[in-house]
């Protein structure tokens, strides 16, 4: 984002205060990287009960005042892109920042962590625990936001989803021989071997049922993906 736009996108923040999916903080130096993924926990899981996109963990404002204040949290560049990271290192299933944005403002440097909702039907822990806000306070997430995060998918297959950018290039080729010689096994009394092996792909896997009309599937990816592509189905814990 430019400036300006950062600006106007705090200003807005502000002006709606602290909410279920807001946290502002002065924030120093030394500001404590296990607060900032419980933090992460909490608004990820309730921008996803409130039906939100994202959720923003902003440093550099004094909370009694609601001006901006400035904060030295990770000058370094590298040091805080290295937080993405971190955050992904012990959140379950592993997600992050969508973005970390700086606005140096003449009255201080304000840094706003976007943080993106929890996929639907899976809550995110960190370190195990889940985290989720009551008005201003971080608090665990209880078992009813639980189960209406969890109940989300009941009714919808998971693995029958579109896969967005996936294509044939990311299947595995052993896997795919592997899966037409079980499938002419299976069909042997409805198609010749040598038929099913000089089936186009496409037409052999929708034949199969892996893909729709040609497009990849979770399914696709879980049962032929090649490894490499396995972090398309992200946030997903589906390896």
């Amino acid at each position: 984002m430019q400036p300006s736009e950062l600006k106007r996108l705090l200003d807005q923040l502000i002006a709606t205060w602290e909410n279920e999916v807001v946290e502002f903080k002065q924030a120093d130096e030394n500001f404590k990287t296990d607060k900032i993924g419980e933090y992460f926990s909490a608004l990820s899981n309730e921008a996803n009960l409130s039906g939100r996109e994202s959720a923003w963990l902003v440093f550099g404002i004094t909370n009694k005042t609601r001006a901006i204040s400035g904060t030295r949290y990770r000058e370094d560049p590298d040091r805080l892109n290295g937080l993405k990271h971190q955050i992904a290192q012990s959140t379950e299933p592993s997600v992050t920042f969508r973005n970390i944005h700086v606005l140096e403002d003449a009255a201080g440097r304000v840094v706003l962590f976007e943080i993106p909702a929890a996929p639907r039907g899976i809550p995110i822990a960190w370190k195990g625990h889940y985290y989720s806000r009551a008005g201003e306070s971080l608090v665990p997430l209880g078992f009813a936001k639980q189960d209406e995060i969890r109940q989300q998918t009941i009714a919808e297959d998971w693995t029958a989803q579109l896969v967005s950018g996936a294509t044939l290039d990311d299947l595995d080729e052993t896997a795919l021989q592997k899966a037409r010689e079980a499938f002419a096994k299976k069909y042997a009394n409805r198609f010749a071997a040598d038929e099913v092996e000089n089936w186009p792909l496409s037409t052999f896997l929708d034949r199969a049922r892996v893909t729709q009309n040609g497009a990849i599937t979770r399914t696709t990816l879980l049962l032929l993906g090649k490894p490499e592509s396995a972090w398309k189905l992200s946030p997903h814990p589906a390896r």
